[in-house]
Order: C-alpha cells, then structure tokens, then sequence
C-alpha cells in the first residue's frame, strides 16, 4: 500500500496525535478488507485517519443502507399528490391550498439502549429537524415503542428513561406528541426500539432541500456548538450489541430542547427573507454527512476551514470535528451577499453563526486546520461508491395454520379470556406513557392516542376546516411467522386505523427494524417484510415517501421480532367528521363490516390464554381491504355512524371492550361464545356503532346499553375492564424494584 499523499507525521498537532491507519483500523470502524481496499483504490494511496473516519461513516449502514438499497428501490413511492419521496431529509405531500404535509420516521435504537434518556430525546430532536430544515413547522410528534419482557431487571429503567426523555425534549419544543405504540416482548430485551415520527406544514412554494448549491457561494454553521458526543454513533448503529454495549456511552448525543427551539424559530425566519440556496441538518454523521450530500447533490466540491467551527471543547481534531454528531446544529449554503443579514437572524436568536467554508467546482471534499490539509477527496465516490450488497437470503418458513376447536374458550368463559388478553402488556392503556407528553400543545389535537384510531390535528388553514390523521403501526409477531403477510398486514392496518378515523389515507413513512443482514434468515425477513409491504401500499394507493432501515438490532446474538413500522397520514376535508372510537350513546345498534372471526394463529388470544406464540399469519386480502376502507370512509362522509374502530389485536371483543372502557358505555351483544369468533384476528373488519342499521350493509352484533357487556347468560361490568386496563402500567412503573 502506497505512502498517504498527506503525510501523516506532518498531520501530528501538539494536542493530538492521529493514529496509524491500517486494514485492522479499518475493521474496527467498520469497514471490511474489500471496502478499505476499495478506499485505498479511490484515493490512489492509504487514506488518512480523517479520511478512514469519513469514509467510514459515510459507508456505514446506517448512512448507505448497504444491504437494504437494492429492496428499498422496489418500493412504491410516486403517486400525483406526492411532491418529493425518499432522497430528501423527508417525504412531502399536497393536501390542496398550496399548503404541504412533511414527514418522516427515524429510530434511535442503539443509543437508547446504553442511554435511555438522552438516546430517546436526541432521536425526538433529530426527526424534528428534519422536518424544519425543509422549511415545515413541526405540528404533531409520533413514536412507535419496544420494550422487552416486563420482568427483566432493565426494562423498567429503560421504559422510564425513555419515556421522559421523549416528553420533555417534545415539550420543551411545543409540538404535540398525539399518537403511537408500546409493545412488550422478550426479543426486545437486549435491545428496545425507539422510533420517532414527526409531521409539519409548510408552504408548498417554501420548501427547501439539499440540493441546488453552485460554486463560490459560503458554507455556514449555523446552531449549537460542535463537542465530542456522538463521534462514531452512525458507526455504532451498525453493529450489533454485546455485554459489553454499555460502555459506548459517549457514542450517545446529549440533547438541549431550548437550543433548539430557538434553531428552529431562526431557519423559520432565515427561510420568509430568500437567502438560503441549501440546508441540510447534521444528523447521523453530523459535519461529514450534511456536506458530502450537498456537495454531491450540487455537483460540487467543499473546502471547509474547520479553525472556524464553533467548539464547546478544547484542541478537538479535525476528526473529532466531522465525525461528533452533537445536536442542534445546521449546515447551510447562502446566496452570496447574503451573509450578515443570515447572520442577524442568528445573532437575534443567540445561536453561533460561522462561515466555516465555500463551494468550489472541484468536487472534492477538503478539510483545513491548524495550517494543514488534512483530508482531500473526491465527492462522488463517498457516495457513489458506497457497497451495495444484496446479501443471501432464505424465505422464512411457512408455519402451519392452527385448527381453531383445539383452543376452545377456558373454563370461566369469554369474559374470563377477555380479562387475560385485555390484562397483557400489549393490551392496557398507555396512558401512564402518553400524559407525560403535551399533547395538546399549540390546541389543535381533536383526538390523541385511545380516542380514535388516528390522532386527529386541525391543519390551519383559512376558510377551511381540514385536518391530518396519523397512526403508527406494526404487528412483530405476524412478522416473524409470515414476513410477507405481516408486511401486507401493517400496511393494511395502517390504512385501517386512518379510513375508521374518516380521513383519506395518502402517504406512509416506515421504519425498518431488523436484526443482522448478514443472517440469511434474518435478510429473508427483511425481503419478505417489504414484498409485502410494497403490494398493500400498491393496492391501497399508500406510497412510502420517506423512511429509516435500522439493522444489527442484535444482543449477543439474539435477533428482535422484525419490526416494520408504518407510520400513516391521511386528511379530514371537514373536521367535524372525524369519528372517535368511543360507544356515543345508549340504545345505538353495534354493527361488523367485514367477515366473522376464524383466524387464531399468533394471536394473543392464543398467547394469552394458551401460553402459545404459533400458528401461520392472518391472511390479507389486498382487495376486501380496499373496498371495506372505501365503505367506512363513505359511512362516515354520509353522517350514518357515531363510532368506528377497526378490529385488529385481540380480535372482536376486544374491539367492543376498547370501546365500551373509552366511554363507560356498555353493550348487550347476539354472539356466540366462539374463541374463533370472539379472539379471531382476521383482517379488513371495523365495528360501527349507528342510529340508523337499515341504511347500512353489515352484521348486526347488538346495542349500546347499560354499564356492562353481556354476552346470553354472562356479563361483565364495563369497569371492571376499566381497572385493568388501566391500571396495569402505573402499578408496573411504580412497584420498588
């Protein structure tokens, strides 16, 4: 291997000394013997220690998507209302009046895992800026949640750090959270999942990207300070975990809401006075990452002198300087002349502003300091270049399907196996999570999470009275038996939850949660999943416009449930329609749109009641799908219904007891007591509550009444369902360990 071109002796500075870069060097960040070959190829000699790390991070999977591109690409992502897919910092969609919803989903796994407070909070504060970087004001947070068993020793403390450090960083920005997910389950144990959805609005002729920079024009660092955390966490997010994990801690950002706020209240202003050509957040990778993308969406080349980069800590290396990921912080390429007035507007929000470099026509990335060069490389390969593997991957075996009359109710009957399923951890209210956050923040929040389907927030708009619907959604253990049909099953219940809403499903982001690729069975989930999910979003007009794949979500060797999330949004022309999923009054007929229950396989009937996780996936009829959305959608629009809930864990009296527990509402119910029919988690079907049943097409099930669900010859008080519900999560939270 040939000499570096920067000598690396003259690189020494006398507060550091970069370390010798070898192959051995190359593995530890990440890089096997083809990639660091690959590098060595690309520069025409052995890259420096600056250049290993930015090459590195550049190529990781968490900011290449190595192994997942080649999938991703067969996704649905066009559709006439969509105005930019994946590619940006986030997906954008027209909802008429010139005005454009903005979204996206990330995770923040790994760093949640070592760190739960800061790792959940720094991963809120990112998707937060993703969304304003494109000009969006943030108007509603999301965030899908796994947790591991409930008896391990770590996961109370893992649930009540992440849960505050996703409350107060959202409320310290003033952005309701108005919906999500909390699952439990062994598989996360070693490793819990942290998903973070933002949404914001925005003028359709006011959206900004990464694109458009042209030479000569000033780079500028715009934020908080640059420091040592987070160096090397995109690297971190790429690998699996051992026992060891948790000394990685100062991989792990630390967060500071306030600053933010006020970053986003300045690129709000900077962006009404037409000064910005290009901006981009330093997320994962931070100043790597947000200048290798503008350089080479630009067809540019960057010269940054990293002496001007505002630093909260002494003597830090030119690789400390690219690789940190400290949050807070906006890299942006201004219209020439421009400058002092940008800087004004940071001056007046008290951020640091600092011209750290210009654009050039060189295509090249370099990096000055202390008097030396200290990397100097091409552009187009870091991107480019990157691997692309399509890795070997086994379909998952088919499981075979469960005769249903071999898991007959238990002894003490339907309710009996109610109060088990309704008493699981999947099962009982979140309330305890979700009143620590501000959901009602800004006062546009109708409906928020266990009121309906979807959260509902009013979209201002004047002469107008529309609003956004959005879920977030994912069925990990329909996954792991059926990847492909959990994948077409999330999609499908995603749809589901927006159409029970009244809103008109438009565009989904997902999150794709994984163990290691380099797993054959674990990359045919992973294959499968999408197969799936990309034919429910074709068959639902519902195209994926921006998302994150999180793999190596892996603990000693032990792979979580493949976790697919969905995270949904449709929009309400008229707000007023939107349905709550409440029983409204007495004596309305309770009515089924879809077909009987008959599927128990993975449901948690069968693992509640049974001890069991088996069975083969419900099936999903892309079709029926379709058309019984359309018809909720159409009831709704016509006033024929007062509640909908779409049936999904749990099964069919589950749906009923939801319902009843949200209103204190009983019902007199004509069912058989059937484990199939009561339990059974079969697809497209929504429960409706109605004054009028001759105007609508479906199977009577009974009538609003009373204080209990009765069942012939058995009841239940709807406040017994109430209390364990309810009360599960607080005792869990506050039993002494």
């Amino acid at each position: 291997m040939t000499q570096t071109a920067l000598d690396t002796n003259e690189q020494n500075h006398p507060a550091f000394t970069e370390p010798a870069v070898t192959e051995a060097l190359g593995k530890e960040f990440g890089l096997n013997t083809e990639e660091y070959n690959l590098v060595s190829d690309i520069l025409g000699r052995a890259p420096t220690f600056t250049e290993l790390g930015i090459f590195s991070v550049m190529w990781s999977e968490h900011c290449s998507y190595k192994s997942s591109r080649i999938h991703l690409a067969k996704l649905p992502t066009k559709a006439p209302w969509v105005i930019q897919g994946p590619g940006e910092n986030a997906g954008v969609i027209d909802i008429g009046d010139n005005q454009a919803l903005i979204f996206k989903m990330e995770s923040h796994n790994h760093p949640s895992y070592i760190e739960p407070y800061n790792g959940a909070a720094t991963g809120v504060g990112g998707i937060m800026r993703d969304i304003f970087t494109m000009g969006a004001r943030p108007i509603a947070n999301l965030n899908a949640l796994r947790f591991g068993d409930p008896k391990h020793p770590k996961t109370r403390r893992i649930v009540k750090g992440v849960v505050k450090g996703i409350g107060d960083y959202g409320n310290c920005m003033g952005v309701p959270t108005v919906a999500g997910e909390t699952n439990f389950h062994p598989s996360y144990n070693g490793n819990p999942l942290v998903n973070a959805m933002c949404i914001g609005l925005a003028d359709q002729d006011k959206i900004f990207y990464s694109t458009g920079a042209q030479p000569d024009m000033p780079v500028v660092y715009v934020g908080a300070k640059t420091g040592r955390d987070g160096i090397h966490g995109a690297t971190m997010a790429s690998t699996e975990f051992d026992d060891a994990s948790e000394e990685k801690r100062p991989t792990v950002q630390v967060g500071d809401p306030f600053t933010e706020k006020l970053l986003l209240e300045a690129c709000l202003e900077l962006m009404q006075q037409d000064a910005i050509v290009s901006i981009q957040d330093m997320g994962a990778a931070g100043l790597t990452s947000s200048s290798v993308e503008i350089a080479d969406k630009g067809g540019i080349g960057v010269t940054l002198d990293l002496d001007q980069v505002p630093q909260r800590e002494e003597q830090m290396s030119p690789y400390e300087l690219m690789l940190s990921e400290s949050q807070e912080r906006m890299l942006m390429i201004l219209k020439p002349g421009s400058e002092e007035k940008a800087k004004a507007v940071f001056d007046k929000w008290d951020l640091d502003f600092a011209i750290i470099g210009s654009t050039n026509d060189t295509q090249r990335l370099k990096l000055n300091m202390y008097g030396k060069t200290w990397c100097d490389i091409p552009v187009p390969p870091l991107v480019d270049k990157a691997p692309k593997y399509d890795r070997p991957h086994v379909e998952t075996p088919k499981r075979d399907a469960i005769n249903a009359d071999d898991y007959p109710l238990p002894e003490g009957g339907a309710f009996e196996a109610l109060k088990k399923v309704m008493d699981c951890p999947d099962m009982v209210s979140k309330r305890w999570i979700w009143e620590q956050y501000d959901s009602l923040v800004r006062g546009e929040t109708k409906y928020m999470s266990e009121q309906s389907d979807a959260a509902i927030v009013r979209v201002p708009c004047a002469g107008k009275n529309k609003a956004l619907a959005t879920s977030s959604d994912c069925t990990p253990r329909y996954c792991f038996a059926d990847p492909y049909e959990g994948g077409k099953q999330i999609v499908a219940e995603s749809y589901r939850n927006l159409c029970a809403s009244g809103a008109t499903p438009l565009a989904v982001t997902n999150n794709l949660n994984f163990g290691n690729p380099e797993k054959p069975e674990i990359m045919g989930q992973f294959v499968g999943a999408l197969k799936g999910m990309g034919e429910a979003c074709t068959a639902l007009d519902y195209p994926v416009i921006s998302g994150n794949v999180s793999l190596y979500n892996e603990t000693n060797g032990q792979a979580i449930l493949p976790t697919p999330v969905i995270g949904g949004v449709g929009i309400i022309e008229d707000i007023t329609k939107a349905m709550p999923l409440a029983f409204q009054a007495e004596d309305e007929t309770i009515m089924l749109i879809g077909a009987d229950g008959t599927h128990l396989g993975q449901s948690l009937y069968l693992r509640e009641v049974f001890g069991e996780e088996k069975g083969s996936a419900p099936h999903v009829d892309l079709e029926t799908e379709r058309q019984n959305g359309e018809y909720i959608r159409s009831l709704i629009d016509q006033g024929l219904i007062t509640a909908c809930h779409d049936i999904s864990d749990g099964g069919l009296l589950c749906a009923l007891a939801d319902m009843a527990i949200a209103s204190g509402i009983g019902a007199e119910l004509d069912l058989a007591e059937s484990a199939a029919l009561l339990f059974g988690e079969d697809q497209a079907r929504y429960v409706i509550t109605t004054a009028q049943p001759s105007k609508i097409e479906g199977t009577i099930l009974g009538k609003t009444k009373g204080t209990a669900l009765t069942l012939p010859n058995k009841a239940i008080q709807v406040s017994e369902l109430q209390s364990i519900h309810q009360n599960w999560l607080p005792d869990y939270m506050n039993k002494v360990k």
